[in-house]
């Protein structure tokens, strides 16, 4: 199958129905969107583009960031997404590396784009009305060719945590066979309302928000700004979605900042919150609330991205809020394992997808080794990079996705962290940080935390979360700016207490010998990732 396919059989199947919505704005139909697709396509012919050349999109998340991606899809032309939250410099370097000819974008994101690689265009067309913002070829001979299931469809360019982004080249039976291997985890129906809030630019929203949520005929309703509380609550309250899709950084903020500080505000809830039959019944009470915030309707809840906070997941279990845990890569279109209600355990992804092989290769005691997997919608290689290609696929051509994990007796899939990530304790043991962050974000006290190694030492980075701190410590507090040493003096006493509270949580390997307080917040990658690379053993490195 290809993405031409798709489009044709949706709007086919789907004509009379409403394809795309921008919140508190105007509904686009599946037959509108067949004639934005003519209009689009006739505009990149008239600016002499042909099949095979690039047309990327640099937009915030509206309708016509989708039928801009059908168009230049299903004419043989190559999609390059670009995330809105990539720097200029990435965005002039990723236009040129790509070798892109035109440019889909939203008025905001316009002016991050620099004039002379503007200039260099073809064509730019603004996302909100497809007005052509400039043009530099009019009158052109170019060309559409009905893609094949084998040809190029997208280069999509990684956010990267530990280095500079890479173009991930998918072709159209890459993304198409993911429609097939969801479908056996989790059925979609036309009558389904999805509510967009990341952005279509990550693989993961457009797979699954987009083009499965296209090719079963949904309704698909862009937030077009922030998720925000205040932004996001009004919406779940006025779609009531059935179907939303959110990274763990969207639910961990949540439950930190209404559940678990609503439990923990006193010592008296601190010590109910500690009896287990009593937390799991706040959190039932909490979840049933949770529930109808989120409208009430949600019967597919998808985390993705990274790995989910075991303490939120206990919670969301234990609350019966309807969540479903899904693990991939870009570089696998992204979908490789998925657990929805009735499979879900606490720290794993479920098991692969049907149709998916994986193994673990080189695991040690503990049956812990990096995820090695053959799927049909492993990419076809890094755009322009074959040394970086070369090293991520075995010789028997597996991919490596550089996760470390195991299985349990059952086949379900569990990631410890990155392979890159993982740290070589003095008597040659391996260390997982990510576990221990884990476990460092549900102190009270902290918000995010970054583990690193310094001097053959474990440093923990943590970010403080000054509301609960200032709680705490009320009376000291309220003059903040006059009492400066005072503070001082508290920081370290929560430093130590900590390191302290850390310690007796976790294994001898694992013990941190210094917390170290980030004042500004972790810088992260458009997936909401912190980059890891840009800290050092003991705080940020120079950029």
């Amino acid at each position: 199958m290809t993405l031409y396919e798709v489009l044709q059989q949706s709007l086919e199947k789907f004509s009379t129905r409403t394809a795309f919505s921008l919140w508190r704005g105007a509904d686009v139909t599946y037959s509108e969107v067949g004639e934005r697709v003519k209009q689009i396509q006739a505009m990149l012919v008239d600016a002499d583009i042909h099949p095979g050349d690039r047309v990327a999109i640099l937009s915030s998340s509206v309708p016509n960031w989708g039928v801009a991606y059908f168009a230049i899809a299903s004419a043989g032309y190559v999609v390059v997404p670009i995330m809105p939250d990539f720097t200029s410099d990435d965005i002039d370097r990723i236009v040129e590396h790509s070798e892109t000819k035109a440019l889909f974008v939203s008025d905001r994101l316009f002016s991050k784009l620099a004039k002379k690689t503007a200039d260099k265009l073809n064509i730019v067309i603004r996302t909100k009305n497809l007005g052509v913002i400039a043009q530099n070829v009019k009158g052109g001979a170019g060309s559409t060719r009905l893609p094949k299931p084998e040809d190029l469809a997208a280069i999509i360019y990684t956010s990267g945590t530990t280095s500079q982004p890479k173009g991930v080249m998918l072709s159209h039976y890459n993304l198409c066979a993911q429609l097939d291997m969801i479908d056996k985890l989790f059925l979609v129906y036309p009558d389904d309302i999805f509510l967009s809030v990341l952005p279509l630019a990550h693989t993961y929203e457009c797979t699954i928000g987009l083009i499965l949520a296209f090719y079963h005929g949904c309704h698909v309703v862009y937030l077009d700004k922030a998720p925000t509380v205040s932004t996001l609550l009004p919406a779940l309250r006025e779609v009531r979605p059935t179907i939303m899709l959110t990274v763990p950084l969207i639910i961990e903020k949540i439950y930190r900042g209404a559940v678990l500080k609503k439990f923990t505000s006193s010592a008296f809830m601190r010590a109910l919150y500690g009896i287990g039959f009593i937390r799991k019944m706040l959190h039932r009470m909490a979840g049933k609330k949770l529930t109808k915030t989120f409208g009430g309707r949600l019967r597919f809840f998808g985390i993705g991205g990274a790995k989910l906070d075991s303490t939120v997941e206990q919670f969301l279990l234990e609350g019966k809020f309807i969540y479903d845990i899904g693990y991939g890569l870009t570089e696998t279109a992204p979908l490789l394992a998925g657990a929805v209600d009735g499979m879900l355990r606490v720290g794993s992804t479920g098991p692969l997808l049907q149709g998916i092989e994986g193994r673990i290769e080189n695991p040690n005691e503990e049956g812990i080794g990096e995820l090695v997997v053959k799927s049909p919608s492993q990419m076809i290689g890094y755009y322009k990079n074959e040394e970086a290609t070369k090293a991520v696929f075995t010789e028997d051509g597996w991919f490596r996705t550089g996760d470390l994990a195991c299985f349990d007796k059952d086949g379900w899939l569990y990631i410890k962290g990155r392979l890159k990530n993982m740290i070589l304790g003095p008597s040659g043991e391996n260390i997982y940080p990510e576990d221990i962050e884990s476990v460092l974000n549900q102190h009270v006290f902290i918000t995010e935390s970054l583990v690193t190694e310094h001097e053959g030492h474990l440093v923990a980075l943590v970010n403080f979360d000054m509301e609960a701190i200032k709680a705490r410590y009320q009376e000291m507090m309220e003059d903040f700016d006059e009492k400066k040493e005072e503070w001082a003096k508290v920081r370290d006493e929560v430093m130590d207490d900590i390191k302290k509270w850390i310690n007796a949580r976790v294994n001898r390997n694992s013990r941190i010998s210094e917390v170290v307080h980030e004042e500004e917040e972790f810088v992260k990658t458009p997936s909401k990732k912190i980059r890891r690379f840009l800290y050092d053993g003991r705080g940020k490195k120079k950029e």
